[in-house]
C-alpha cells in the first residue's frame, strides 16, 4: 500500500504539492483573521451622522437601501461600540502575534515549521469556532483577550512557512513558489470579505455563522496538512528520488539542515535585511489599514449594503493575487534569463508595489462619493501591490536561506506592530466616519509608502550575505574562544611568574 502510494505521490512534484497547502494555510489565516473586519460592522448598532457630517458622507442608493431592507433578520445581538472601541478590538490581534514571531521562527528553524504551523492554525480555528460564545459572555473585553489569543497561535506563520521554503524550494523557482504561497493573504482576504458579506446578508443565524464556517474549514485545512506535508524531502516517505535528487542538487550551496545558531551580531549589523524591514513596514501598513478598514470606509462612508460591501473589498484583493502570480513568473524569467539582476528585479517589485497603491489611494479619496471611481481606484491600487510579493517578500529567502524562519519573524513581526498602530490611528482620526478624516488617513499612507521604499531601493540587496556561510560562522566563533582562550592562559601564567 505504502509503495503504491509512494509511486502515486512521485507523479507529483511534492514541493508544489506544499506550495499549494502553504497557499491554502495563508488563505485559512487571513480568512480568520480578516473576517472580523467586515462582520464587525453587523455586530454593532449603526451610527448616526451628526447634522455637520452631511457634506462629508455619502447617500445610500436605492439599491443598496433595498439589498440592506431585503437582508435575513437575525436575533443576533448587537453591542454599543463606538469606533474607537472598533479600532482597539481590530488592532489586538496583533498584540500576541508580534509576540511570537521570534520564538516561532527560532523553533521552525530546529524542529522544522510543519507542527509549528499546523499546530498554529488549528488552534486559531478553534478561538473562532468560540468567539461567538465568547463575545455573549464577555463583550467586547471577551473578543479582545480571545483574538490576543489567536494573535500568538498565528504569529507562528509566516517564520515557519519561510523555513519549509528554504527546505523546499530551488532559487530558480523562488519567485513562482515564494510568490505562490504569500498570495493566500491576499485570496484569504477574498475569501473573507465576499463570504462574510453573502453569510451576514443571507444567513439567519447572522453574524455568528461566519465564526463557525471560516473555524471548520481551518481545522479541514489542518487535518490534510498532517498527512501531506514534511519538513523538508529527506524525510518526506512519498517524494520520488528524482525531485530529492534535483531539490538537493539545486539547494546544497547556500541551505543547510542544521546550521549554526543564528549569528546574531552579523544579523543585526546587515543594511540589506533593515532595508528589508523598512520595505514591510511601508507594505504592512497600507495593507493593514486596507483590509481592518476598508470595509468600515465602504460601509459607513460609501454607504453600501452588507452584500456589497463584501463583495467590493475583496475586489481588490482578487487582482493582487492575479498580479502577484504573473510578476513573480516575469521576474523568475527575468531572472534566469539575466535581464536583471536578482537585486534590481526586488527593488522594482518593491517600488511598483509601493507607488502605485499609494497614487491610487489617494485619488479614491479625492473621488469623494463617485463610487465608481473610489471602487477602480482602490482595485487599481491595490492590484499593484501584487508586486511586493516577487520583490520584497521573498527577498528574506535571498540574503539567508540558512536563517530564513528569523528572517521573516524579525521582518514580519516587526512590520506587524503596524497592525496594532494603523486601526487605532484610524479611531482616533475618523470619530465621524467622513470623507474629510478619511483623506488624512490616506495621506498617512502616501507617506508611509514613499519614504520605506526609498530606503529599500537604495540599501537593499537579492544577493546570499557573507553570514549565511556556516563555515564562516563556524570559523569566527572558533577564532573567538582561541582568542578567550589565549587571554586566559596569559593572565593565568603572569600570576604565576612572581612566585617562581
Amino acid at each position: 500500500m505504502i509503495s503504491a502510494w509512494k509511486i502515486f505521490c512521485g507523479r507529483i512534484p511534492q514541493r508544489w504539492v506544499f506550495a499549494v497547502m502553504g497557499f491554502l494555510a495563508l488563505i485559512n489565516a487571513y480568512a480568520m483573521r480578516v473576517c472580523l473586519s467586515i462582520t464587525i460592522t453587523k455586530m454593532v448598532y449603526p451610527q448616526e451622522s451628526t447634522t455637520n457630517d452631511i457634506g462629508n458622507i455619502c447617500n445610500i442608493t436605492e439599491q443598496d437601501q433595498h439589498d440592506s431592507n431585503n437582508t435575513v433578520s437575525t436575533d443576533a445581538k448587537l453591542y454599543h461600540w463606538d469606533v474607537f472601541t472598533q479600532g482597539i478590538i481590530l488592532s489586538s490581534f496583533y498584540w500576541g502575534y508580534v509576540i511570537t514571531h521570534l520564538p516561532g521562527g527560532m523553533l521552525a528553524e530546529k524542529f522544522g515549521g510543519k507542527h509549528s504551523l499546523g499546530l498554529g492554525i488549528l488552534a486559531t480555528a478553534l478561538f473562532t469556532l468560540i468567539t461567538p460564545v465568547v463575545v455573549e459572555f464577555g463583550e467586547s473585553t471577551g473578543l479582545i483577550i480571545l483574538r490576543v489569543l489567536m494573535g500568538l497561535c498565528e504569529g507562528t506563520t509566516f517564520p515557519a512557512l519561510n523555513t519549509m521554503l528554504a527546505q523546499w524550494t530551488p532559487p530558480e523557482e523562488r519567485s513562482k513558489i515564494g510568490s505562490l504561497v504569500f498570495a493566500g493573504s491576499q485570496l484569504g482576504t477574498v475569501f473573507a470579505n465576499s463570504l462574510s458579506g453573502i453569510i451576514l446578508h443571507y444567513s439567519p443565524m447572522g453574524w455568528p455563522a461566519v465564526f463557525y464556517v471560516f473555524g471548520s474549514v481551518g481545522v479541514l485545512w489542518f487535518l490534510i496538512w498532517l498527512v501531506t506535508c514534511y519538513n523538508n524531502p529527506d524525510t518526506h516517505p512519498f517524494i520520488s528520488d528524482k525531485e530529492k535528487n534535483f531539490l538537493r542538487e539545486r539547494m546544497q550551496a547556500h541551505t543547510h539542515k542544521k546550521p549554526p545558531s543564528v549569528p546574531w551580531r552579523h544579523l543585526l549589523k546587515s543594511v540589506p535585511l533593515w532595508a528589508l524591514i523598512t520595505a514591510q513596514i511601508g507594505h504592512d501598513w497600507g495593507f493593514f489599514t486596507l483590509v481592518n478598514d476598508l470595509p468600515k470606509y465602504m460601509s459607513n462612508v460609501l454607504k453600501y449594503s452588507i452584500k456589497s460591501n463584501g463583495l467590493l473589498s475583496a475586489l481588490p484583493y482578487l487582482t493582487m493575487w492575479i498580479c502577484s502570480v504573473i510578476t513573480s513568473w516575469i521576474a523568475d524569467w527575468m531572472i534566469t534569463t539575466d535581464k536583471m539582476s536578482r537585486t534590481n528585479v526586488r527593488k522594482l517589485g518593491t517600488t511598483i508595489a509601493s507607488l502605485g497603491p499609494a497614487v491610487f489611494v489617494m485619488g479614491a479619496s479625492y473621488a469623494r462619493c463617485d463610487r465608481t471611481t473610489v471602487v477602480i481606484m482602490f482595485t487599481l491600487g491595490t492590484t499593484l501591490m501584487g508586486t511586493f510579493y516577487p520583490g520584497m517578500k521573498v527577498n528574506a529567502l535571498d540574503l539567508s536561506p540558512n536563517y530564513s524562519g528569523t528572517l521573516m519573524a524579525l521582518v514580519n513581526g516587526i512590520g506587524a506592530l503596524t497592525g496594532i498602530i494603523t486601526p487605532y490611528i484610524v479611531g482616533l482620526l475618523t470619530p465621524n466616519q467622513n470623507l474629510d478624516e478619511w483623506r488624512i488617513v490616506f495621506w498617512i499612507v502616501l507617506v508611509v509608502f514613499v519614504v520605506t521604499n526609498v530606503v529599500f531601493v537604495f540599501y537593499a540587496s537579492g544577493e546570499v550575505q557573507y553570514w549565511n556561510d556556516p563555515e564562516f560562522i563556524t570559523r569566527e566563533r572558533e577564532e573567538k574562544r582561541a582568542k578567550i582562550q589565549n587571554k586566559t592562559g596569559f593572565f593565568s601564567g603572569s600570576t604565576k611568574n612572581p612566585s617562581t
